[in-house]
């Protein structure tokens, strides 16, 4: 078993798992992970399905809008742009958009640069968006309604640093990496 430092071992990730704070809304009642990761992809996973409920009358999942309102923000958008502003890995976000494009509510945009991929909203894909944009006003609203407005805003600005510092750190991670191979390659040969 691996331990990070300051971290209690416990005898099992049942008992890791119940040391953490209580749910106590809804019918989700259960126990919080102290992994910050863990108890992250949990909320996100239980936000993403509130937001997909409520969308579905208009076909979207929570995810497609997000893209479909940031290429709409955007005009047309490619790949890279789409990627930084979202934060979604590569492989994702092109299973994503090809989904959209078989579904006609995106389609390629013309690039000066033929190996850019720029896309931008179809017809259907405005259409789709004027449906959706007021179904997740009211997931938005019914999260806010209960988190309430302030703390959103200081979970926002708390999150938001959580993001700045993790992707620091993994800008960091993949500079060292590139650069151990050739001091290890050095050490072979000598």
């Amino acid at each position: 078993m691996v331990c990070l430092p300051g971290t209690i071992v416990a005898g099992s990730m049942t008992s890791m798992i119940r040391r953490g704070p209580r749910l106590t809304t809804g019918r989700d009642r259960g126990w919080l992970s102290p992994c910050v990761c863990s108890t992250l992809r949990m909320v996100s996973r239980a936000v993403t399905q509130l937001y997909d409920d409520v969308l579905r009358a208009s076909g979207l999942r929570v995810t497609q809008f997000s893209i479909l309102a940031a290429i709409a923000r955007m005009g047309e958008a490619n790949l890279k742009v789409l990627e930084d502003t979202l934060a979604i890995d590569q492989t994702t976000l092109t299973r994503s958009l090809n989904l959209l494009e078989r579904d006609g509510v995106i389609e390629r945009a013309s690039h000066p640069d033929g190996r850019i991929k720029a896309m931008r909203l179809t017809s259907k894909g405005r259409g789709a968006l004027k449906v959706a944009r007021p179904l997740w006003a009211q997931a938005q609203d019914k999260v806010l309604r209960e988190l309430g407005t302030k703390a959103w805003a200081d979970a926002q600005r708390r999150l938001n640093h959580l993001r700045h510092v993790a992707v620091k750190k993994r800008r960091l991670g993949r500079k060292r990496r590139r650069v151990r191979p050739s001091s290890a390659l050095r050490r072979t040969r000598l």
